[in-house]
């Protein structure tokens, strides 16, 4: 569904994205698991067409060269992104904003919630603002990508710096999406949440380093990744 073949970034002289390749099936969970400072949601915003276009490389969606796309033109072939940071939005409630752009029935709209754990009676007339805690948001943002029901779904730290209550719930989320039929790439820099991909891909420096089963991929971070040291640009 997903190809990216050789894809290079420099910023300031710097090569932030270096000669990167990357592949991801249709129905597929591929996690790509780097420390912070690697390169990684700058690879997630080079994929949806925010701020950067590549200096060299393809990125190839359904057949569909897609590099030089607007993120509009991007969004309408079914790609969207779960920002690290999800976005408030004063004065609108969370069954406003998962109904936003879709012609939901209130029952998908429940069953989105449930699939991240926040029970519909206690979350459908919430505001989507400062009064849900981080992890709360971050699921919410979560359902809306659920209710999207996007081909590829393209999810930025979505487990950073959430409670460990929260936690199990966006994994169940990630899990539902794929049962659904979309395509997940998982940018990570958390062990604990890329046990549910089907392959994981280990970024440093800008570049893949190895891909592999998620056991495999953990234990080889673990050992070089998280004693290296290595920043290269802030995520």
């Amino acid at each position: 569904m997903l190809q990216i073949q050789n894809l290079k970034l420099i910023l300031n002289g710097n090569p932030i994205i270096d000669d990167l390749s990357l592949n991801v099936e249709k129905g597929e969970i591929i996690a790509v698991l780097g420390v912070n400072g690697t390169g990684k949601t700058t690879l997630a915003y080079l994929i949806m067409g925010v701020n950067y276009l590549p200096d060299d490389g393809k990125i190839i969606f359904e057949g569909e060269d897609i590099t030089k796309y607007s993120i509009s033109q991007r969004a309408k072939m079914g790609m969207t992104l779960a920002w690290q940071e999800p976005a408030r939005f004063e004065g609108l409630s969370i069954r406003e904003y998962l109904g936003l752009g879709n012609k939901l029935k209130i029952e998908e709209i429940e069953d989105y919630l449930w699939a991240v754990g926040l029970p519909p009676s206690q979350f459908l007339n919430r505001a989507v603002d400062a009064s849900l805690s981080g992890g709360e948001r971050k699921r919410v943002e979560l359902a809306s990508v659920l209710a999207m029901k996007p081909k590829l779904a393209i999810l930025d730290e979505v487990d950073s710096g959430i409670d460990v209550v929260s936690l199990p719930h966006i994994v169940n989320g990630i899990v539902k999406m794929k049962n659904l039929g979309s395509s997940v790439l998982l940018i990570t820099h958390n062990e604990d949440t890329v046990d549910i991909a089907d392959k994981v891909s280990v970024m440093c420096a800008g570049k893949i380093f190895k891909t592999g089963a998620p056991k495999e991929m953990c234990q080889w971070f673990r050992q070089n990744c998280q004693v290296c040291g290595h920043i290269n640009v802030p995520d």
